[in-house]
């Protein structure tokens, strides 16, 4: 639940910071997508890497790949700030996205996975993390009409969350925010029989300590305590970038958490499972996640 505001943030900054990101939708929603991709990209890798949040991603990568040099870990730096870009840019023209024909911009990997989940007349979880454009995952869901609902952290500024609803406008049916509420609602879900997108890959500070990348890191466990309780499968998904505005999105097997009675030992188990899965697409494209997150203990 967001705080109340204050008188300052309610007639001031609130309204100059939601002017400011209008004018940078408008921008990104008249150019075509690849020059909105483009532009997006090339602003963030320019300016992102100078900021002073940059070098909490510095930290973070450094203690993921110890043996990396300093090059090594600019390069993933200025990769990351690339993907965000990019994703901004491409943010206002996410509902025109194609999925079809000769040469869509979106590929799905293992699309059986995500049609066996769709039939299943049965509630179940997506796994995923903040890798290439995320915004993708639930837009999947919404073409391949997937019954489905996606946990999202509402923005401080309820002008700017209206405008990141508008522009999820053909799945914002779709959208659950975080929180007492949002979290009924979830369970609501579960019991219609509809799928729950998670991005498992932010701290939680009164979830569970689970490794990640050798250390232990606070972890959401409401997957998997929903999971146990439901005996219903997790689908790992994730969205990879390919080459500018193109993509793949990834859909592997289902995993399901085991139930040995112990639920403290079988939450653990499985969220170690689940942070293992992340672990390996981080590995595999460390440029496109989100590195910006305060992910491990010592962190605010």
């Amino acid at each position: 639940m967001l705080r109340p505001r204050t008188p300052f943030e309610k007639y001031i900054r609130h309204p100059l910071e939601a002017f400011a990101v209008a004018v940078v939708w408008t921008l990104f929603r008249i150019l075509p997508i690849d020059a909105a991709s483009g532009l997006g990209g090339w602003l963030a890798r320019t300016i992102g890497p100078r900021l002073g949040i940059s070098d909490r991603a510095r930290a973070n990568i450094r203690r993921a790949f110890p043996d990396l040099d300093g090059a090594a870990v600019e390069r993933i730096v200025i990769d990351m700030w690339d993907n965000l870009g990019r994703t901004v840019g491409e943010f206002p023209h996410i509902g025109a996205f194609d999925f079809n024909g000769p040469q869509p911009r979106v590929r799905i990997k293992g699309l059986q996975h995500l049609s066996q989940f769709r039939d299943d007349d049965g509630p179940g979880f997506y796994l995923s993390a903040h890798i290439g454009n995320w915004e993708l995952a639930p837009m999947t869901a919404y073409v391949h009409n997937v019954p489905s609902a996606f946990v999202y952290r509402e923005a401080n500024n309820p002008l700017v969350q209206k405008l990141y609803m508008a522009g999820r406008q053909k799945y914002r049916d779709m959208m659950i925010p975080k929180g007492s509420e949002g979290a009924k609602e979830m369970l609501r879900a579960l019991k219609d029989g509809k799928h729950i997108g998670i991005m498992a890959d932010q701290k939680m500070n009164d979830g569970i300590a689970v490794p990640f990348f050798g250390e232990e890191a606070m972890t959401a466990p409401a997957m998997a305590q929903m999971a146990l309780k439901f005996n219903c499968p997790v689908l790992p998904a994730r969205v990879i970038r390919e080459r500018g505005a193109t993509f793949t999105v990834e859909v592997a097997e289902p995993i399901f958490a085991e139930d040995t009675g112990d639920r403290t030992k079988d939450v653990a188990a499985f969220m170690a499972r689940a942070n293992e899965i992340i672990e390996a697409w981080v590995r595999e494209k460390p440029g496109q996640w989100l590195w910006l997150h305060n992910r491990w203990p010592g962190q605010s």
